[in-house]
């Protein structure tokens, strides 16, 4: 098992590599990880895993209710929120289950509840019914003119995703997963070695030599598919989703997420709480060309105010922490594109859009079963064994925090220096974030795993100290 950022790449092929690190390819890697007569690598373009769509999206796990019927995509949306809940428990991932209310604010779309209704329970979600005004205004006090009624979804809970994909790729490698970061996949080839023909990826820091290929590459899909399969199955066109992040005292204005009746595009802005105090409003839907349109824009921004001051007015009062965009990967289907190709030695992974951090568990378990048929007995995907359990650092607020831990100070003072005044993050954090098992090659990969550089001040106060912390113990990051 390994991390590696640079240098040569193993010449001996693997068995399976997943070509992607979000939260997806991350899942499916450890999956494979369970069967420990296999040699597997994870290939990610980025310096880090989680760094692409996984990073930047509206963190909620989804019950499922409103996904389309009898779909791929309902059925493990429904299968991964179980398994997932269950793994964040036991792995120390925060959720919260706040519940959502999917608010009508006109006739139209009063109308469209019981059919939104109907289809939660054609999903099997059953806790569902519709509330009227008077008790949705009970409920979310701070609300602006003219609710006139709601779906009450009491299932939906919000989630840390940074912490999520982390902790797939973090027992993935102590499974015995290369990983594999810097090393965007240029061409796809093939080669007989040994008497048996093998996938080559070339990236900038080698070639990947692999019998089997999961491809998971987000974004990149479509162009992975194409070059390996030489067909077009589906065309990933990026759609932006711009979002507001307000300061921690926003956070009793909302007690729940606040769905709006979704649209061909999407589920339109919401208003969010999130584990770590804050409070979301977005995101936008635009469908761009390019597939690195990561940017925020004017009108976007001005556009997500203009619906935040109708859905909950006062939030637009408060100060605003940070504003970001994200890229979905939707394509011309409304399902999942989930592929495989015996005779390619392949699994395609593609479509996958908000849902995918819900339905990451079960998708790995989906892929995992496609790949075991399309191999027979070319690979031994029979018997899984057990995976190590992982234990990860808290990021929730709803959780204790090292820093009110006075056991953990008395063992470790670290834990009681503070770094990170507007998050509260400890010396001891940061340094057990810099020398863990998937150490972060950037300034923004250790924010996402400790929220340093996050709060108010965006690292205006602390940003020093949290530099000099990371080129002091990240030269020594594992496996560099």
């Amino acid at each position: 098992m390994s991390v590696t950022t640079k240098g040569p790449l193993p010449s001996e092929p693997y068995d399976v590599t997943v070509v992607g690190a979000g939260v997806v390819g991350s899942a499916i890697a450890r999956e494979l990880a369970g069967h420990h007569r296999l040699r597997v690598a994870l290939v990610e373009a980025s310096g880090d895993v989680g760094d692409g769509t996984s990073k930047a999206n509206t963190a909620i796990l989804h019950t499922g209710f409103d996904a389309v019927p009898g779909s791929l995509e309902a059925r493990l949306v429904r299968e991964g929120s179980r398994l997932l809940g269950a793994y964040a428990a036991e792995s120390g991932i925060p959720v919260e289950p706040v519940g959502a209310l999917l608010i009508a604010w006109d006739e139209e779309q009063l109308v469209a509840l019981p059919g939104l209704l109907e289809k939660a329970r054609r999903n099997d979600y059953h806790e569902a019914r519709i509330i009227g005004a008077d008790e949705v205004r009970a409920r979310e006090p701070h609300l602006g003119e003219g609710v006139l009624g709601a779906l009450d979804v009491p299932g939906e809970s919000i989630i840390c995703p940074w912490t999520t994909t982390l902790a797939y790729a973090t027992q993935a490698v102590r499974g015995g997963v290369d990983l594999h970061l810097n090393c965007a996949v240029e061409r796809v080839g093939s080669a007989s070695r040994e008497g048996a023909t093998c996938h080559e990826l070339t990236t900038p820091r080698g070639v990947v030599r692999t019998r089997y290929l999961v491809n998971a590459a987000g974004l990149h899909a479509d162009v992975l598919d194409r070059r390996l399969l030489s067909r077009g199955a589906f065309t990933v066109t990026p759609r932006r989703g711009q979002l507001i992040v307000f300061d921690k005292l926003a956070r009793d204005l909302v007690g729940h997420i606040l769905l709006p009746v979704p649209t061909a595009l999407g589920k339109g802005v919401l208003v969010s709480p999130t584990v770590y105090g804050n409070v979301l409003l977005g995101p936008t839907a635009e469908e761009l060309d390019d597939k690195a349109a990561t940017g925020t824009t004017e009108d976007g921004i001005a556009g997500l105010r203009a619906k935040g001051r109708r859905i909950l007015p006062a939030l637009l009062d408060e100060e605003v922490t940070a504003v970001y965009a994200g890229l979905r990967a939707a394509t011309e289907h409304d399902d999942y594109q989930i592929h495989a190709s015996p005779h390619q030695r392949c699994v395609t992974v593609g479509g996958i859009r908000s849902t995918g951090l819900t339905a990451s568990m079960a998708i790995a378990e989906y892929v995992v079963g496609l790949l075991a048929e399309a191999a027979g007995s070319d690979l031994d995907l029979t018997a899984p064994g057990d995976l190590d359990p992982v234990r990860m650092p808290n990021l929730g607020e709803s959780f204790p925090r090292p820093y009110e831990r006075a056991d953990l100070i008395a063992t470790d003072p670290a834990y009681g220096s503070i770094v990170c005044h507007c998050e509260r993050v400890t010396r001891g954090e940061i340094r057990d974030a810099l020398i863990s098992t998937v150490p972060p090659g950037s300034l923004d990969g250790l924010r996402r795993r400790t929220r340093a550089r996050g709060g108010r001040c965006q690292g205006f106060y602390c940003g020093a100290a949290v530099r000099e912390l990371f080129d002091g113990w990240g030269e020594s990051g594992a496996g560099r």
